[in-house]
């Protein structure tokens, strides 16, 4: 079949709307029909370069939809399953899904080749040839021929259009600050980036209990919506908020800094371990090129005051588990989805909703296949 999809063909260069061949599901595998499509920075990371893919590659890695079919063997959906998709698959069995860290899955080691596990694509163009998917997704098209392990079942009532951002913004930076972060209620957090990730780590910390949650962004308008999600204060710049924890907490420093800008800088990280305390945590979850070495502090103060820096991908979450109780808290009313969302793009829109991103015009934007 024919798909219409956002296509990228190089790095610096915009998304190309093109119809483009799509095989149908094989064993083990689900076509979906795109409900809505979440834009992340993370596919800014493939334009910008900070991101090493295979081109050409279909972006969109924050999908929901309902299932058309589905071929052999497929037992987790069934056509007319309303589904979120997890930009991480999880076999559930492989070393890290039988230790409970789904998050890193063996079958997830192709996601920014866009191929399936098996090295094989199902988009093409008689131009282009191959078209990856990213993270064996490609939300970014009309419909899209996807691994069952990729998919989680929701309760059918819920909205797709709220409930695409669980597949990778909310778990992502909810869990930077419940799961990575450790945050306990009393605690001290510093959230330093207040984008679509950031916005999560905010709900996630204020849900876990945290006295304070400062938060860092140059950009006002982020700084204000902060507060409406459990942001106690915020800061534009690092050394205010820096100051501030002094005096909240006496000295003693921060409990925990979850690092959550767009592109991570050295800097960012410096100021995150700087703030805080003795036996206190540091989080990266943002990312920038691989070849940048973005963690250079000192070894000295890591030892006498026992600090930990440590990493998370997908906020340390359990995709299967995770994205479900997180929207059944959506639907108890203890999770915001709908304040989120800033604007609804149409797909051919898909340039216009990225450069509103680096503008900070919106906390998240999505793409509406309603629309």
């Amino acid at each position: 079949m024919k798909t219409r999809a956002a296509v990228l063909t190089g790095y610096h260069k915009p998304f190309e709307i093109r119809e483009v061949e799509l095989d149908e599901p094989r064993a083990g595998e689900v076509l979906l029909k795109m409900s809505a499509a979440g834009l992340c920075h993370s596919d800014l990371h493939m334009v910008d370069g900070d991101n090493v893919v295979r081109f050409p590659i279909v972006g969109g890695h924050e999908a929901a939809g309902i299932v058309e079919r589905v071929g052999p063997g497929v037992t987790r959906v069934q056509p007319g399953d309303h589904v979120v998709c997890s930009f991480i698959p999880s076999c559930g069995v492989c070393r890290y899904c039988s230790t409970g860290r789904q998050n890193l899955c063996n079958q997830g080691a192709t996601i920014l080749e866009g191929s399936m596990p098996d090295g094989t694509f199902r988009m093409h163009d008689p131009e282009l040839g191959d078209i990856g998917a990213f993270c064996m997704l490609g939300a970014f098209a009309e419909y899209s021929t996807v691994s069952e392990l990729s998919c989680v079942k929701v309760d059918e009532w819920l909205p797709l259009d709220k409930a695409v951002l669980v597949g990778c913004g909310v778990p992502t930076g909810w869990g930077s600050a419940v799961n990575a972060g450790g945050v306990k209620p009393g605690d001290t957090v510093v959230i330093y980036g207040l984008g679509g990730v950031g916005m999560n780590a905010v709900q996630g910390a204020a849900h876990a209990g945290a006295k304070y949650v400062i938060c860092v962004d140059p950009v006002a308008f982020k700084r204000e919506t902060a507060q409406e999600f459990g942001a106690t204060h915020v800061f534009a710049t690092a050394e205010e908020a820096a100051k501030a924890v002094t005096e909240l907490t006496w000295g003693d420093g921060a409990d925990q800094a979850i690092c959550v800008v767009g592109v991570m800088t050295e800097e960012v990280i410096r100021d995150a371990f700087d703030v805080i305390g003795k036996g206190s945590t540091v989080v990266v979850t943002g990312v920038a090129n691989p070849a940048d070495l973005t963690v250079h502090v000192s070894g000295s103060d890591m030892v006498f005051n026992q600090k930990t820096i440590k990493g998370t991908l997908f906020g340390s979450s359990n995709p299967q588990y995770d994205i479900v109780r997180m929207l059944r808290l959506y639907d108890a009313g203890q999770l915001k989805l709908d304040e989120l969302i800033t604007r609804r793009y149409t797909l051919d829109q898909i340039n216009d909703g990225y450069q509103d991103l680096r503008d900070g015009k919106i906390i998240r934007g999505v793409i509406d296949y309603s629309k």
